[in-house]
């Protein structure tokens, strides 16, 4: 066992070494290939616009905010001027990035809720995007049902606090409780869509759902 997990470490390595897009985060000073599925999800949709509010859920290490900042700055400018407003959270700690506000903590937990509403200080939200993935166990009915629980949250705090035309992204995989996902994006969102990224591995059931356009923001 020991044997084959060193030749599949050694494999994943050298895959993750070889990488295009671990080769382009390189150069581009991104802290890791996932801003990429961002980018082609934002340049297919045009959601990132300056003078957004946007909040980004699960954010750690900080290659989707790094984007965001780069879309939100007049120059595209890592550092600098900002049109808009970064607010990210996760329960892991990331890098400091300029002009992005970062919260530690857990998003099911409703003191971590309240700070990121002061931050929010009332305005509503243009964009949430959430890269949220809980740790998996092993056990296929107990994986789903955690990544169900985390795009349910996503979506009921975008419910809550989206502007009527906001979006909200948010990552998944193919599985058990997939259909359910798809079937509660187009519940909630006048437009939905499933979008896989070419910087999405091929192998990787990861896939993202996006909802545009709030069908009830009356019920906030």
């Amino acid at each position: 066992m020991k044997t084959g997990s060193k030749k599949v470490n050694r494999a994943w390595l050298n895959n993750h070494v070889n990488d295009p897009y671990v080769k382009q985060a390189q150069k581009d000073g991104y802290r890791a290939r996932a801003a990429y599925k961002l980018q082609e999800i934002d340049e297919a949709l045009r959601l990132v616009r300056p003078g957004q509010v946007v909040v980004d859920l699960g954010s750690a290490p900080g290659a989707w905010s790094q984007y965001l900042r780069r879309r939100l700055s007049p120059g595209g400018a890592a550092a600098g001027a900002l049109a808009g407003t970064i607010i990210a959270l996760d329960l892991l700690p990331m890098e400091p990035i300029e002009d992005v506000s970062f919260l530690l903590g857990d998003f099911r937990e409703a003191e971590l809720l309240a700070r990121l509403e002061a931050l929010l200080a009332g305005r509503p939200v243009d964009l949430v995007v959430s890269d949220m993935a809980p740790n998996l166990s092993g056990i296929a009915a107990t994986d789903a049902a955690r990544v169900s629980h985390l795009i349910e949250l996503a979506v009921d705090f975008a419910c809550q606090h989206l502007r009527p035309e906001g979006a909200l992204v948010c990552k998944t995989f193919h599985g058990s409780g997939y259909a359910e996902q798809v079937k509660l994006f187009s519940s909630r969102f006048w437009i939905a869509k499933v979008f896989k990224p070419k910087a999405s591995r091929d192998k990787s059931a990861e896939t993202f759902l996006i909802g545009m356009g709030l069908k009830d923001p009356a019920a906030r």
